[in-house]
């Protein structure tokens, strides 16, 4: 799901599940070393993310390089190769790809920095890191602006529904261990068709689908006024709402309401300009598009808090699920504020606790 720089205590050196995965890897490596001005000797662990993907750092006569690795029966490939082509064609600081061996799943990137906007920002001084944020507008700006329909895959009902039922089935069943009754389905799933009514009416643009501080690199050159933008190859083409609402509702941070208006109203200004907001007045009305960016981020929320359930549960990584309170939350603020909602409120208080469970009796597996 997203990229994170590994902790100091990791080994630089990688390591190797397989052999013979290690030895294509060597025949690989040293094959492209002299075109490519690679040091061999220098290849370390960069960072992992939520998939099967890893990624090295090696040294090079042109600087530093990035290497990933990607097993081609766990990870494809592709769409990360057709997405950064998109991304760099819209002006972004994305990753070209220098070299890919597709049948063993190994590619060479540029490596767009070593700091994420993550690990710069400044948690206690939201308005210190304005200029942060507007950089990474600007870069979502760009993206959205070059979007042409029937080149990603589309963000449609379909995907909408599925990523929706991980919360009932990873967080509710799996992780609280929960057994619905008809009743508490039948609240699940008419708040879920009303969600994806509201975002399938938004206007249509290319979506990041995991915008946020954590992929989007600070760039190695200082005077370059561009994000690098990293973990894109999920790409689809949906809703203008989610990569706002997936930036300023962090899977990772929480920023007071004040900032998320600030940020989401700049963007909201340039974006009308655009002509990406022209939909149900949101080009003149800063509140209908607000509306329209809560209920994109409700999807979100519900799908990440299931997401950070089933890595935990299934792939063994539970440092996910320490941030799932903060998913409820954005939950509960979001269905506190909507007569449609409050449905879901009560059933997410009595599965949390938050308030007496007086609607709901929960039985255990």
């Amino acid at each position: 799901m997203t990229l994170h720089t590994m902790p100091t205590t990791m080994p630089l050196v990688p390591t190797w599940d397989d052999p013979l995965r290690q030895q294509a890897f060597a025949s690989w490596l040293e094959r492209l070393a002299p075109s490519q001005g690679l040091h061999t000797g220098s290849v370390r662990v960069a960072s992992a993310d939520a998939s099967f993907r890893r990624y090295f750092r090696v040294d090079s006569t042109h600087g530093t390089r990035i290497i990933m690795d990607a097993p081609p029966a766990k990870e494809n490939s592709r769409p990360f190769v057709q997405i950064a082509t998109l991304m760099l064609e819209a002006g972004l600081l994305a990753p070209r790809v220098l070299d890919w061996h597709e049948a063993e799943g190994f590619m060479l990137l540029d490596d767009l920095g070593s700091s994420t906007m993550m690990e710069v920002l400044d948690p206690k001084q939201p308005q210190a890191n304005l200029p942060l944020y507007q950089r990474a507008t600007e870069a979502l700006l760009s993206w959205q602006r070059a979007s042409r329909a029937g080149v990603l895959p589309p963000y449609d009902q379909a995907l909408l529904a599925r990523e929706l039922s991980l919360f009932p089935d990873w967080y509710l069943v799996q992780h609280k261990g929960l057994h619905l009754s008809d009743e508490q389905k039948a609240v699940l799933s008419t708040t879920f068709e009303t969600i994806i009514q509201r975002n399938l009416a938004a206007p249509r643009v290319y979506v990041h689908r995991d915008f946020m501080p954590r992929n989007l690199m600070m760039p190695h050159d200082a005077n370059e006024p561009r994000l690098g933008v990293l973990d894109f190859q999920d790409a689809v083409y949906g809703p203008v709402t989610y990569d706002i609402a997936s930036l300023m509702r962090d899977a990772f941070l929480s920023w007071d309401e004040e900032f998320v208006l600030d940020v989401t109203i700049r963007y909201w200004e340039k974006a009308r300009k655009l002509g990406l907001l022209d939909h149900d007045g949101w080009a003149n009305d800063f509140g209908e598009f607000w509306r329209a960016v809560e209920w994109m981020g409700l999807q979100r929320h519900l799908k990440v808090a299931g997401i950070f359930a089933r890595l935990t549960l299934r792939d063994g990584k539970p440092k996910y699920l320490a941030d799932a309170p903060r998913f409820i939350q954005y939950i509960r603020a979001t269905a506190s504020r909507y007569r449609e909602l409050k449905p879901l409120l009560h059933l997410i208080d009595a599965v949390e606790g938050t308030t007496p469970a007086s609607s709901y009796a929960f039985g255990r597996v």
